[in-house]
């Protein structure tokens, strides 16, 4: 090829290269131009924040509050569950019902001990490995033993309930598997069904011992049903502390008594001859009122003369105490407990209250400070 065509040849490329790049420039220019992709921030996780951890806690309580109530669906729709049978070897039981079970079985176990004890039913807790290594002697034949394993399939626990069941003493089980070792071994068994923990990795015993509690409650409580406890035999369990208290007879806390140290004053005396018969020394801090049959009519307290008094007028100690006293206040029979004494002082904030009879006359009266002495009502 000649030098004169090798220029040309050269030449045209060169206008190629110019066209394409050009052709790219305008092709660029017309594309439309992409967005830029938005990188948002991730929502926050940590645990210390106080939505996620509302959130967290709601659905703890959720899940452990949904395990019991689809037990409780499956009792009340009469899915066979085993605890109307449990009940009944509970309610045959002359001895102690003695409850056992390893791990956090045991401590739920122990708390259930506790209630059927309180609910007149003797009961102890027995750890299963230490039974099978010398302390069976606490079980006895006419004992009721009831076996706690959330899986059914614990060891030490089936170990006993076959011992058991080889000596004839009826056990209860309570497992989440209806066809559980533990079910086959005892003569009862109470399927608790499956469910998932609230623990987030479905790991910690949540849920299951929340349900395992609730249905050990429900076996006591179904069983002091049947056998009519009453709130005389609730007390007699519970003589001290704040239940004890509460369940005492009000006329046995009443340190005021009419023919004692309280005058049951007519309501036909004056101001002035009420507060002479109410005595000197100490006193209560109201006088009870009585009409013609000895029937309570009013009361009149300390607070009442302290207020009229306090008005600028002695005048009333001389005015009829029937014209300022508190006709028909709130009473208590003596039937009446310590505790309705305490819902009706905290109700109505009343200091005194008046105690009668079954034909409407006095004997007493109840001063909130002698509940206060008690530590039953907090000042």
């Amino acid at each position: 090829m000649c030098d004169r065509c090798v220029i040309v040849v050269r030449d045209r490329m060169t206008e190629l290269s110019l066209d394409a790049a050009s052709s790219t420039q305008d092709t660029r220019r017309t594309l439309p131009r992409m967005p830029e992709k938005q990188h948002s921030e991730p929502a926050t996780t940590d645990p210390h924040d106080a939505a996620i951890e509302r959130a967290f806690l709601r659905e703890v309580l959720i899940t452990e509050a949904g395990a019991v109530s689809a037990f409780a669906q499956r009792v009340g729709s009469g899915v066979e569950t085993g605890i109307h049978r449990a009940i009944d070897l509970l309610e045959a039981c002359r001895g102690h019902v003695v409850v056992s079970g390893m791990g956090k079985s045991g401590l739920i176990g122990a708390k259930i001990s506790a209630t059927l004890s309180s609910l007149g039913q003797p009961s102890h807790f027995v750890h299963p490995a230490e039974a099978v290594h010398g302390d069976l002697g606490s079980i006895r034949a006419d004992d009721v033993v009831l076996l706690l394993s959330w899986s059914g399939e614990t060891q030490e626990v089936v170990a006993l309930a076959s011992i058991l069941k080889a000596d004839n003493i009826p056990t209860v089980g309570l497992s989440s598997k209806a066809k559980s070792s533990l079910a086959r071994a005892c003569r009862a068994h109470v399927d608790l069904g499956d469910l998932t923990e609230a623990c987030p990795l479905n790991l910690a015993p949540t849920a299951s011992t929340t349900l395992t509690l609730a249905v050990g409650d429900a076996l006591a409580l179904g069983l002091a049903q049947r056998r009519n406890f009453g709130k005389d035999d609730f007390h007699k369990h519970h003589p001290g502390g704040m239940l004890g208290a509460g369940l005492r007879p009000v006329t046995e806390v009443l340190r005021f008594r009419v023919g004692k140290n309280l005058a049951a004053v007519s309501d036909t005396s004056s101001v002035r001859d009420a507060l002479r018969a109410a005595g000197e020394g100490r006193r209560a801090g109201a006088i009870v009122l009585v009409d013609a049959l000895g029937r309570l009519s009013g009361i009149f307290t300390d607070g009442d003369l302290r207020r009229h008094v306090n008005s600028g007028s002695l005048a009333v100690l001389d005015a009829s105490i029937a014209t300022v006293m508190t006709r028909h206040p709130a009473t208590l029979s003596t039937d009446s407990l310590v505790r309705d004494a305490v819902q009706m002082i905290q109700e109505r904030r009343l200091d005194e209250i008046p105690v009668v009879d079954h034909d409407g006359k006095p004997v007493g009266l109840v001063d909130v400070q002698d509940l206060i002495a008690m530590r039953i009502v907090c000042e």
